[in-house]
């Protein structure tokens, strides 16, 4: 009875009640959509790479070396030498090296140059490793590996023919269209950058730098991975596993102190750390933001609901004759603005799910990070637990002014 007086009310008060549900739910997206993106794009970087003790390149900042490595983001500033990825390879406490090499892309995406370290070692998320949906790894010097965003977007299959570009950009006016290369395997979905990078051999990377007249020879030797003709002379980084996590820190005090090479040797979980602590005043600040919209909002629906009172003296005093009590006319308030804080909410929870499942590619692509349009998690119904507390709180006072109205009536 009460809900069906609630929901009465509501409706014959339509243009300020579509007002103050506008208010409610521009305010409560807001929030919501702060509290995915945060929690989301935590969980996005921290899924990306696991496994990895170290990540060794040149002294750049251990963050920059994180982002250009791992995420694909930004460029490197500087290169170690191949002789380094080799010390590090027959380290006696170092299990495997996969060698990273960067600068090139196709269309956009990151060409990846690495060997078969990459793929029997390379593991995201909780220690999962990489799986093919289609074809294998590159056996040649011209071979290439999709991530599955890549092939899907511009539609590639196993045979294929690709021309990588010089540089980072979308657009590029040097292609090494003399040395193509062939789609040898297509990766199963990761939800990390792994998706948008497209992995060619080391060898690789360095022929299609070659003068034509070198690039001739190693084109008829394209299965010889061990042609010293194409051996590289550097790589931007190397991700080191260990033997045992108990010489972390040593060898990275002997890697930082390395005397051949200009070395910097950085842990992920480290880096990530820093990273989200630079990211915390921004994410705070958006949050305080957020929190105030929503209380605006919420003493916009506490006004709205007093406004009213003055209109209601006659809908009041017939539902005193049928019998209400003051106590009645109390709950009837904060009824009113439960279900209206309520309906918001809900509104706003498929609102952002559906605009984060149509913006999750851009932000992928340009921003590497992997939102889930799935808002239907414990926190947001936390998050919406609050606001209903919050809501509330706030309509106590009209609640209360009528109840006050109401005992008046009878008196």
């Amino acid at each position: 009875m009460l809900m069906s007086f609630a929901l009465s009310s509501l409706r014959s008060r339509g243009k300020s009640l579509a007002l103050t549900f506008l208010s409610l739910l521009i305010s409560v997206s807001v929030l919501l959509s702060v509290e995915h993106v945060r929690l989301q794009a935590q969980e996005s970087f921290n899924r990306t790479v696991s496994d990895v003790d170290l990540i060794v390149g040149a002294p750049s900042g251990q963050l920059n070396l994180m982002l250009y490595t791992v995420f694909r983001m930004g460029s490197p500033t500087n290169n170690i030498s191949y002789a380094s990825y080799e010390m590090l390879q027959q380290h006696p406490q170092v299990n495997w090296a996969i060698p990273i090499s960067l600068g090139d892309a196709h269309h956009g995406y990151r060409v990846l140059g690495t060997n078969q370290q990459y793929f029997d070692h390379y593991k995201f998320g909780n220690k999962q490793p990489l799986v093919f949906s289609q074809g294998e790894p590159f056996k040649g010097v011209f071979g290439a590996v999709l991530g599955a965003d890549v092939a899907k977007a511009l539609n590639y299959k196993l045979g294929d023919d690709i021309v990588i570009a010089h540089g980072l950009g979308a657009v590029s006016f040097q292609n090494h269209d003399d040395s193509p290369f062939t789609v040898t395997g297509i990766l199963a979905p990761t939800g990390t950058p792994v998706d948008k990078t497209l992995h060619v051999s080391l060898q690789g990377i360095e022929a299609m730098h070659l003068p034509h007249a070198q690039l001739d020879s190693v084109l008829a030797q394209s299965d010889n991975l061990t042609n010293p003709a194409v051996q590289p002379d550097s790589v931007t980084a190397v991700m080191v596993g260990l033997t045992s996590k108990f010489a972390t820190f040593t060898l990275q005090r002997d890697l930082n102190n390395y005397p051949d090479d200009r070395l910097m040797a950085i842990l992920p979980g480290v880096a990530l750390t820093e990273m989200w602590q630079m990211m915390s005043s921004v994410e705070n600040l958006l949050r305080f933001i957020s929190l105030l919209i929503m209380l605006s909002s919420l003493f916009g629906l506490s006004t709205m609901l007093l406004a009213s009172m003055q209109q209601r003296e006659k809908e009041i005093a017939v539902l005193r004759i049928i019998g209400a009590g003051a106590g009645t006319i109390f709950r009837l308030i904060l009824t009113e603005a439960l279900l209206l804080a309520g309906a918001a909410s809900l509104t706003a929870v498929a609102l952002v799910s559906g605009a984060f499942a149509v913006a999750k590619g851009w932000l992928a692509s340009h921003y590497g990070l992997f939102i889930s349009a799935n808002l239907v998690t414990l926190h947001t119904a936390m998050v919406i637990g609050a606001i209903l507390l919050a809501t509330l709180i706030c309509s106590l006072l009209p609640a209360i002014d009528a109840y006050r109205g109401a005992i008046n009536q009878r008196l």
